[in-house]
């Protein structure tokens, strides 16, 4: 197989513009191209800020390892079972 020559770009290319037009093809690029700009500058914005935000929302552990959130009893989180059988 290796790699295509610049022909079979060519009938590619040809065949996609015969197939959806070469309008369709220039908004779907440029909705392509809008999305990237977005993408990038979401990233960019106070990235550091966000993190730390979120960091500080995660409830702290316990001694034996349990989560110990706000309004959270330590009896409630051990659960025991019992051994009953139903007929």
């Amino acid at each position: 197989m290796g790699s295509f020559s610049i022909w079979h770009w060519m009938v590619v290319l040809l065949v996609v513009l015969l197939l959806f037009g070469s309008g369709k093809v220039s908004n779907l690029m440029g909705d392509f191209a809008k999305g990237i700009k977005s993408f990038k500058k979401n990233m960019a914005e106070d990235t550091d800020a966000s993190m730390e935000a979120s960091a500080s929302d995660k409830p702290a552990q316990g001694p034996s390892g349990t989560i110990q959130g706000p309004g959270v009893n330590a009896s409630a989180t051990t659960h025991t079972t019992s051994n009953t059988s139903h007929s």
